[in-house]
């Protein structure tokens, strides 16, 4: 940035407006805390959210301008030496495919349909599936992703997480999770293997750029 005319730009600089955040669900199983859930439903304490922002200034229109050129050079730089197509992204491509083996798994949507009975005995929409439950657009998501934390939304995720606790959801959910996982590493070992190599290529190039600059 400093060569394109910004000497000055921070090193941890915000948007000149907000973007647009999409939100997605905060574990793989949905809400699981039941003492979050009571306070904040399906949403976060705003202070965490705020510490979280940038905390540099917010870049001019100049410097936005330049930003997604200077942004990709600096990319390049820490993917050297790495097939982002082949290796990099592989691992990201098998979680799609393995999602889709797990969410249609007879032993989770049997665990799937006694938590929705579960939680609609509790006078709470019969959602389909968890990752519904948190997603419901009744919750009104703001740009930041957090919700609105009205009571009908905080006694819905209480249930959720009873719900879950009472009938093992999550549990039987990470074990069917698992068993598919190492199913497809077992069937794709030296793709998987690739991945992890650009991995750790990509960490000690990372370890070099942070020794050069002390």
């Amino acid at each position: 940035m400093a060569e394109h005319g910004h000497p000055a730009f921070p090193l941890d600089p915000r948007y000149p407006s907000d973007p647009i955040v999409a939100t997605a669900v905060s574990t793989d199983y949905g809400a699981l805390d039941l003492t979050a859930a009571h306070r904040w439903g399906y949403g976060w304490d705003p202070a965490k959210s705020r510490a979280l922002r940038p905390k540099g200034r917010r870049m001019t229109n100049a410097e936005y301008a330049d930003f997604p050129a200077c942004n990709a050079e600096s990319s390049r730089r820490l993917m050297r030496g790495i097939d982002v197509k082949r290796d990099w992204l592989y691992a990201s491509t098998r979680t799609i495919e393995v999602d889709k083996a797990v969410n249609h798994d007879p032993r989770l949507r049997k665990a799937w349909d006694v938590w929705s009975r579960c939680v609609a005995e509790q006078g709470f929409t019969r959602y389909p599936d968890p990752q519904a439950a948190y997603t419901d657009t009744a919750w009104q998501r703001g740009s930041d992703g957090n919700t609105r934390h009205t009571p009908r939304e905080r006694a819905t995720a209480a249930a959720d997480v009873t719900c879950k606790r009472r009938h093992h959801t999550a549990e039987i959910w990470h074990a069917v999770q698992a068993r598919k996982q190492a199913a497809d590493i077992t069937r794709h070992r030296d793709r998987y293997a690739a991945g992890l190599q650009a991995l750790r290529t990509y960490r000690a190039t990372i370890a070099e750029v942070l020794r050069k600059l002390g």
